[in-house]
């Protein structure tokens, strides 16, 4: 296991892909496990991708789910972009 830590930027991915992997939309909860994080870093993430419009909420049957939007989608593609140019020079990001 490696002992690096993630950037934000690879967490607000992992995060964006917990949410895609639910069909779109997902709890809480469910983010929290995909994307490996403390209830309090969680809190603090989602309040960033609500501002930045990459998540929006939803109130479903009295549950809070979270859906990813256009953008943040937009977001997820142009990431992996920038990954494989990264990876191609052999630059961590």
């Amino acid at each position: 296991m490696s002992s690096e830590r993630r950037s934000k930027m690879r967490i607000f991915l992992d995060m964006l892909n917990s949410i895609a992997k639910k069909g779109g939309q997902a709890k809480p909860t469910h983010i929290m496990y995909g994307s490996n994080l403390s209830h309090d870093r969680l809190k603090s993430y989602l309040e960033f991708l609500l501002e930045k419009g990459f998540i929006e909420e939803i109130l479903e049957d009295e549950r809070m789910l979270y859906k990813i939007t256009e953008r943040g989608k937009k977001f997820m593609q142009e990431f992996e972009k920038i990954e494989e140019f990264s990876n191609a020079f052999g630059i961590d990001i």
